[in-house]
C-alpha cells in the first residue's frame, strides 16, 4: 500500500504546474490522461514522476481529442480521472466535455490559458474564459474555478474533484501560463487532515446484476431520438444546476461596500486589481475590488448589490471583454456604467489598473 503523498502541512516553493500535480495526488486522483501542449506540459511531467510512487497511473494519448474521451472513459469506470490542456487543446477537448455535460459525468480538466486565437503564443492570456465556460454545443452546465495564487491552485484542484463527483457536472480549473511557470510559496496539505472528505467515486458501467431487474438501469445517453426526450433531460439538468449554483458560487471582495469605482477581475489579474485598489485607498480614492472565483456559476447575487451602490464598474482582464460580458449579463437592469480595461494576451500591472480608475473619476 503506497504511503500518502502529503502528511500534515508542508511549505514549498514551486511552479503552478507542480502545484497542480501535487494537488491531484492529494485529492486521490487515480489516473491522468494527457497530451503535451505548452504551458501545461510540466503537469504531465511531474505527475508521471510521482504517480508510480503512489500507485497512480498515466496514459499519454495520441491527441487532445483522445485525452478528453479517455478521461470520460476513466470516469465511467469509477476512476478519479483528470486531464490538463491549453489553447488549441482546450478547443479539441470540447466534444468530449460536451458529452460529459450531456451525460452528467464528473470530469476534471485543468486549463493553463495561453494566447489566442489558434496557436498564437504559448505564454499567457485570459482568452479561454468563453471556451471553458460555454464550449461545446450545450448550455454551459459546468463548474469553472478561477484561482489567483498557488495556494488557491492547490485548494481548487482538490475542490474540483469533489464538486465534479458531488454535482455530476464537468468541472474546470482555469489557470494560465503565468501561474504555470512562476514559482511562489504554497502550503501543501492532506485534505483529510483538514476535515475535507473526498467524494466517493463509483463506476457507472460494468455493474453487477441484470439492469431493470436486479438494479436500476444507468441510462447513460448522449443522443436522443425526439425533441421532447432531449428537452426533458435538459430541463432536469438545468434545474439541478440552478439549484446547486448558490452552494458552488464563490467570490472575494475588499472595500467594495462603499466603493465609487468597483474594480472587477478574476484569476491572476485580480492580484494586480487588489494591489491597485489598496494603493488607491491609501491615496484617498474610494475604490473597491470584486473577484469572481467561480466563473460558472457566476456569483450574480453577490455582485449585484455591490454594483448597484457603485458609481462606476471597471472590468480588468487579459481578454477582449470575455469577463465583461459575463458581468454585464449578470447586472442586466442596473444603471451603473461598466467600462473595461482590456488587454488580450497581455499581463496587467497594478499601476495600469490605478491609471484606468483615475481616468474614470
Amino acid at each position: 500500500m503506497a504511503t500518502k503523498p502529503i502528511t500534515g502541512e508542508q511549505r514549498a516553493f514551486m511552479t503552478g504546474n507542480e502545484v497542480v500535480a501535487w494537488a491531484a495526488l492529494a485529492a486521490g486522483a487515480d489516473i491522468m490522461y494527457g497530451y503535451p501542449i505548452t504551458p501545461q506540459n510540466e503537469i504531465m511531467h511531474y505527475w508521471t514522476r510521482m504517480a508510480p510512487k503512489y500507485e497512480r497511473a498515466f496514459l499519454q494519448t495520441e491527441d487532445e481529442i483522445s485525452a478528453g474521451f479517455t478521461t470520460v472513459g476513466g470516469v465511467l469506470a469509477g476512476k478519479r480521472a483528470f486531464t490538463a490542456t491549453a489553447g488549441p487543446g482546450n478547443v479539441l477537448m470540447q466534444e468530449a466535455m460536451a458529452m460529459a455535460e450531456m451525460m452528467r459525468l464528473p470530469t476534471v480538466v485543468v486549463v493553463t490559458q495561453r494566447g489566442g486565437p489558434s496557436t498564437a503564443t504559448v505564454i499567457y492570456s485570459q482568452q479561454e474564459l468563453n471556451l471553458t465556460c460555454f464550449g461545446g454545443n450545450g448550455e454551459g452546465l459546468r463548474i469553472v474555478y478561477s484561482p489567483a495564487s498557488h495556494d488557491e491552485l492547490f485548494t481548487y484542484v482538490i475542490k474540483a474533484f469533489n464538486s465534479a463527483w458531488k454535482y455530476r457536472f464537468p468541472t474546470f480549473v482555469l489557470g494560465d501560463g503565468y501561474q504555470s511557470k512562476m514559482r511562489e510559496p504554497v502550503t501543501l496539505f492532506d485534505p483529510e487532515e483538514r476535515g475535507i472528505n473526498m467524494e466517493v467515486c463509483r463506476p457507472m458501467v460494468g455493474l453487477p446484476g441484470l439492469p431493470g431487474e436486479e438494479r436500476d438501469p444507468a441510462h447513460l445517453r448522449n443522443t436522443y431520438n425526439l425533441e421532447d426526450e432531449l428537452y426533458q433531460v435538459l430541463t432536469d439538468s438545468i434545474r439541478e444546476y440552478e439549484a446547486m449554483a448558490s452552494e458552488v458560487a464563490e467570490w472575494d471582495a475588499w472595500s467594495a461596500d462603499e466603493a465609487e469605482v468597483l474594480v472587477i477581475a478574476h484569476g491572476v489579474v485580480s492580484r494586480a486589481a487588489r494591489a491597485a485598489v489598496e494603493a488607491l485607498r491609501q491615496g484617498g480614492v474610494q475604490a473597491g475590488y470584486f473577484r469572481s472565483i467561480t466563473l460558472r456559476p457566476f456569483p450574480v447575487d453577490a455582485l449585484r448589490p455591490l454594483a448597484s451602490r457603485a458609481r462606476h464598474l471597471l472590468v480588468v482582464e487579459s481578454a477582449y471583454g470575455q469577463l465583461q460580458r459575463l458581468v454585464q449579463a449578470s447586472l442586466y437592469g442596473l444603471e451603473t456604467p461598466v467600462s473595461g480595461y482590456l488587454r488580450p494576451g497581455m499581463g496587467i500591472t497594478p499601476e495600469e489598473v490605478a491609471r484606468a480608475v483615475h481616468s474614470l473619476i
